[in-house]
């Protein structure tokens, strides 16, 4: 008898330390579930919850310099009210180590973006390229400037090196004429393009252009590559009407071949500097700079405009004929008359100014 009791307390001694084994166990495993879930959250905060903000003004790229430091960079998001939480995304960005791998570039990023997202983007050097649109171009500064402002290349320094002996060395182009290195079009760029890394891309696209049949027609109508650049300049300014290039590159180069002036309205408005001038006068023709074609003889030391590819093949190609003058017509149509003699270009010159006169010009 005391033996079943004995049996029944052991077995009741043994329940009873199961159910507290059982409550141990789910304590453990209701705690664990807490931390799991816990952890998730937190994790999700870091990493999947949306953390990058883009206000309706701002644009939707960052730009990484080459010099620029992690800390440069959260502080450009911080300063532009990109991160809804500035900490997450520090801590994110040490987890995937890319606090030492910054690489510089234009990143397209997204509003809602999560940290690891983000991240990753920025981690990989995937850029965004920049299309860039070269023409309606005057001067180099003009062109340095605008490189300047769409790149991260500067204006000082691309202006050094245009302006170096190595440059004229390798493309035949001095300070004055280096302009003509820009063949006008669009190209592809990243943001990161050093100063010498866009000379060489556009010294590249001008040696393509200036191929053995191009310059086999420079040789033969007598100019080098530069000088066609010059005179192309001076007949895009002409002219707005593309028919009319090859007549009046065909007049510039009668001129040029005889001896006589250009006399190139362009080239003096140029030299004035002052590029709204509509009408040119006597007191313009008067400025004395090597650029003005009414004083000094041949073509100017350097282009007056960044000419385009057409207008290069119509000098090179420009038409053969008698004309020595020409004169914008009086009908506003854009085109001009074409004389042999001067008493013929001094009649189309009065009808023309007769007209300029009633407009008030």
């Amino acid at each position: 008898m005391a033996n079943k009791k004995a049996v029944k307390s052991a077995k009741k001694n043994k329940s009873s330390k199961n159910i507290g084994i059982r409550k141990v166990l789910w304590a453990f495993l209701i705690i664990l579930g807490i931390s799991v879930i816990g952890s998730f959250l937190y994790f999700f905060g870091k990493v999947l919850r949306p953390n990058l903000v883009i206000e309706a003004d701002q644009k939707n790229f960052v730009y990484i310099k080459s010099t620029d430091t992690f800390q440069d960079v959260v502080q450009q998001l911080a300063d532009r009210k990109m991160l809804t939480n500035k900490e997450s995304f520090i801590w994110m960005a040490e987890f995937l180590d890319y606090d030492s791998k910054v690489r510089p570039g234009r990143y397209a990023v997204k509003n809602g973006m999560n940290n690891k997202d983000l991240i990753l983007l920025l981690r990989s050097g995937k850029q965004e390229p920049l299309r860039i649109t070269f023409k309606s171009i005057r001067t180099k500064n003009e062109l340095v400037g605008k490189v300047g402002q769409l790149l991260e290349a500067d204006s000082l320094g691309l202006l050094k090196i245009m302006n170096s002996s190595a440059f004229e060395d390798k493309y035949g182009l001095d300070s004055q004429n280096a302009l003509s290195l820009i063949i006008p079009d669009t190209y592809e760029f990243y943001w990161n393009t050093t100063n010498e890394d866009f000379i060489e891309k556009m010294g590249q696209f001008h040696l393509d252009f200036w191929n053995d049949e191009r310059l086999a027609k420079a040789t033969k109508i007598g100019l080098s590559k530069k000088q066609v650049s010059i005179m192309a300049s001076i007949v895009q300014q002409e002219s707005l009407q593309k028919e009319e290039w090859p007549v009046i590159a065909g007049v510039y180069m009668n001129r040029f071949n005889s001896g006589m002036k250009l006399q190139a309205d362009p080239t003096v408005v140029y030299a004035t500097g002052d590029f709204t001038i509509r009408r040119v006068r006597r007191n313009h023709l008067a400025v004395n700079s090597p650029f003005n074609t009414y004083i000094y003889n041949g073509l100017p030391p350097g282009p007056i405009y960044l000419a385009g590819k057409q207008c290069i093949d119509a000098v090179l190609d420009y038409k053969r004929h008698n004309y020595i003058y020409f004169c914008a017509r009086p009908d506003r149509s854009g085109l001009h008359d074409f004389a042999k003699t001067y008493q013929e270009h001094l009649q189309n010159a009065r009808n023309y100014q007769r007209r300029l006169n009633e407009r008030g010009i």
